[in-house]
């Protein structure tokens, strides 16, 4: 449904203003490249000084990104830096921008049921009045984890970057995922799976200076991973990752990290996280075809093996 101006105290049109289009383009040769492809579009919203927030997927590696901004005008932009804990991505534009950025809220005073505004480029026909239906953790089989992140419904179409808006008119997460046939009350529905604004606050500076957060990086190891039942299943392995160098295969099936038993794909993740920072070494062992096995993944810095941006 198509927000009614009429039905917020804050100025919505203001609030549109705030949003751009953004468009980049990938090397052929970059890691993300096949699975994210080389063209990627979504939405941004500005937050102050040139600054525009998105959601990182449509920037990581990004060669060249233009900016489609409120008043009809492109501009060029930069990407300062992204963050594969939270997934946000920071660009600066590359002009001077009149568009009033919007106030970042406190995510963690949202609340089920309360009623956002999910906004994207394009104006009030290009935004949704939704409602917050789950507050709850997500896991996603890239090594991604959220403690805990928003959900809202009705679900935004082009959801990539959207800048979900509360009652006041402060911006309080940025849509990242669309959540397929999702149970609420009862009914299958399609949901917007939305990354906080409280996750940006402490690396909201280290994004601007150095392209990354301060903290030792988290151990990557290049494994897609899925539950099935009680079982934790490779569905995938990165080219050029930690466990391509490994016998690891699609299939098998995870049972243990560094000998603790795992049946959950948050927990199998934080499991390695917690043996130490990029570089550690993270033993599993596997079950395949009746046998099981153990195999010895050298994690890394997932960003050492990204293009760009520069960081120092």
């Amino acid at each position: 449904m198509v927000p009614r101006p009429e039905d917020y105290e804050f100025d919505v049109e203001r609030t549109m203003s705030a949003m751009v289009g953004i468009t980049s383009t990938i090397p052929e040769d970059a890691m993300t490249a096949d699975v994210l492809g080389t063209e990627r579009s979504g939405n941004g919203v500005i937050i102050g000084d040139g600054l525009i927030l998105t959601i990182g997927y449509l920037v990581t590696e990004a060669e060249t990104i233009w900016l489609s901004l409120a008043d009809g005008k492109t501009v060029q932009g930069h990407v300062l830096g992204y963050d594969q804990e939270s997934g946000f991505g920071l660009i600066q534009a590359l002009a001077r921008l009149e568009q009033t950025g919007l106030t970042i809220g406190d995510s963690d005073h949202s609340r089920i049921g309360e009623n956002v505004i999910v906004c994207g480029h394009g104006g009030i026909k290009h935004s949704i009045a939704a409602n917050i239906v789950a507050k709850q953790e997500f896991a996603g089989y890239w090594e991604y984890v959220l403690d805990e992140a928003i959900f809202t419904a009705p679900a935004h179409d082009h959801w990539g970057g959207t800048a979900v808006v509360n009652k006041a008119g402060e911006l309080i997460g940025i849509g990242s995922l669309q959540v397929q046939h999702a149970e609420v009350e009862g009914e299958n529905v399609d949901l917007n799976m939305v990354v906080p604004i409280n996750l940006l606050k402490p690396i909201l500076h280290d994004l601007r200076t150095i392209g990354k957060r301060s903290q030792d990086p988290r151990p990557w190891i290049g494994l897609y991973a899925a539950d099935v039942g009680d079982n934790i299943v490779v569905a995938g392995i990165a080219n050029g990752g930690p466990a391509d160098d490994t016998d690891l295969s699609v299939g098998d099936i995870i049972l243990s990290v560094d000998g603790e038993e795992v049946s959950e794909l948050a927990a199998f993740f934080r499991m390695i996280w917690a043996l130490g920072p990029a570089g550690v070494e993270v033993p599993l062992q596997i079950h395949r075809e009746g046998k099981s096995f153990d195999v010895l993944i050298e994690s890394v810095d997932r960003r050492t093996l990204l293009k760009g941006p520069i960081v120092h």
